[in-house]
């Protein structure tokens, strides 16, 4: 830990917090699992409590290969990794919902037997029709009817779509109080519950009663949760209640939304995917520092980016703007072009490089290739918004001499007389002392734009295609120095032959 973190927890108004993250591995991690671990972290930072990662993978149909991995992987990677998890351990283990089943069910029983909850018989078909035949009459009335309320399983075998595998249902009282106090939103009032689901035919609790039970035994005091789950907060209140449990404090954050204010989602938009981000190129620091400024405001005008420790020492829940938050990938490329920029030239090019082999840009690179790439990150950082771009924009300087492709559309767009002006080139280059930049535009200005009296824009244009294949690229003169005066010149006798054709 570092002293000014620890200076942070030490100097906070506030009794330690724990907080948690709980995705479910059902797919790709969603972006919105590093948006709520972002303020969960930073809430335990700044009172020198702990950021707990809870598995949540009760639903044992949707469970994706991997995904849990990459749920670890994700968040590490932006520095947003818990205190305690099921890789990192802790003492409240197992933090899986798969591996604490046998701790729901003495819950469930007690509320049963306290008239808060009861055996469900209806069957799927049932429920399914009960709900076509409201919304066929229009109804407002979307929750269950009751109709096992009060019965044995006996009675309710009688009646028409029974099942022999029951759920459990809370019991709802019609006086449930709705209101509650939110930590970023204040008094909050929700709309009146259905009888919730809290135990599942197959034996494992719904999310209401396992995060109810999870959060308390876990001692989670801080909800951070999305703004979608306000709806069930009086659910897991009167859980709390019922149970003779503190609640905790709920934060509700808001939702990140599309363009058309639409929420965000891996179906819809390929950057709901944590993973997207990495794959992509972004750098962790920008990622987290655009999570960020979606809900919360910048340390100054104009001052957007901000580190993560910086963040946590100004944090407080009333800040938290509750608009919905457009997620526009265009201010998080700004942002992270302004990131790279802000690297001492060495790290950018280990993360390059880094990154080039992760992805498969570069495969097991030559130290030559390494030597050339870190000398030519100096020519592109400033251009650079992703790292995925930095090899693509220097692939030219990896490239076998013979094997250097003319892009056709440069060849055919040249004016003047680029045959002329290349064999100029050769004649020049061939004679020069010197082979760094400043001497080689010298030399070639001297030499071909005053002696054949032709514009830079003109001259340069045809030697440029020769050296990199294309009349767009990294700055000229600095790229012919890393590649030398051996491999300019052999690049610069194939275009003239190419031109000859």
């Amino acid at each position: 830990m570092s002293t000014r973190i620890a200076a942070i927890m030490t100097d906070s108004p506030h009794a330690p917090a724990r907080t948690r993250v709980a995705p479910s591995p059902t797919g790709d991690p969603h972006v919105g699992t590093a948006y709520m671990a972002l303020f969960d972290k930073a809430w335990a930072r700044q009172t020198g409590g702990q950021f707990v990662l809870r598995i949540e993978d009760t639903d044992r149909n949707r469970l994706v290969a991997g995904s849990e991995q990459q749920i670890y992987d994700s968040l590490d990677w932006l520095g947003l990794g818990p205190d305690e998890s099921p890789l990192v351990g802790g003492p409240y283990a197992p933090y899986k919902q798969s591996e604490r089943v046998e701790t729901y069910r003495p819950y469930v029983d007690q509320l049963i037997a306290d008239g808060h909850a009861y055996y469900c018989w209806c069957s799927q078909d049932r429920l399914a029709g009960l709900r076509r035949e409201r919304a066929e009459a229009h109804s407002s009335d979307t929750g269950y009817d009751r109709m096992c309320l009060g019965m044995t399983r006996q009675e309710r075998a009688k009646l028409p779509g029974f099942t022999e595998t029951p759920v459990v249902r809370m019991r709802i009282p019609d006086d449930v109080e709705l209101a509650f106090h939110d930590l970023i939103r204040g008094e909050v009032k929700a709309p009146h519950p259905d009888d919730q689901v809290i135990l599942k035919a197959d034996g494992f609790p719904t999310y209401h009663l396992a995060v109810v039970v999870d959060d308390h035994l876990m001692g989670i005091d801080t909800v951070v949760r999305g703004e979608e789950w306000i709806s069930s907060t009086p659910k897991h209140l009167l859980l709390y209640k019922w149970l003779g449990w503190q609640a905790p404090q709920f934060a509700h954050m808001p939702l990140l939304r599309n363009a058309d204010r639409s929420k965000i989602s891996k179906r819809k938009n390929p950057a709901a995917r944590l993973m997207w981000f990495r794959e992509q190129g972004y750098l962790p620091e920008a990622l987290r520092n655009f999570l960020q400024l979606l809900a919360y405001p910048t340390i100054a005008e104009g001052a957007e980016m901000e580190g993560f420790e910086s963040f946590v020492r100004r944090f407080r829940w009333e800040d938290v703007s509750t608009g919905g938050p457009v997620f526009d990938t265009t201010k998080l490329d700004w942002l992270n072009g302004m990131y790279i920029r802000s690297l001492g030239v060495g790290e950018l090019a280990d993360r390059v490089l880094r990154y080039a082999v992760e992805a498969g840009q570069l495969c097991d690179p030559s130290d030559a290739d390494v030597v050339t790439l870190r000398a030519a990150m100096p020519l592109i950082q400033e251009r650079l918004t992703l790292l995925s771009e930095a090899v693509p924009k220097l692939a030219f300087l990896l490239e076998a001499d013979d094997q250097l492709a003319f892009d056709e559309d440069s060849v055919a767009r040249l004016k003047g007389d680029p045959a002329a002006i290349i064999a100029a080139a050769i004649e020049v280059l061939g004679d020069l002392d010197e082979f760094t930049a400043e001497p080689v535009q010298a030399a070639l200005r001297a030499g071909i734009c005053e002696t054949m009296e032709i514009k830079p824009r003109v001259a340069f244009a045809p030697i440029r295609v020769a050296v990199t294949g294309s009349r767009v690229s990294p700055p000229l003169f600095e790229s012919m120095e890393i590649l030398g005066r051996d491999s300019t010149l052999t690049r610069l006798r194939r275009f003239a032959e190419t031109l000859a054709r």
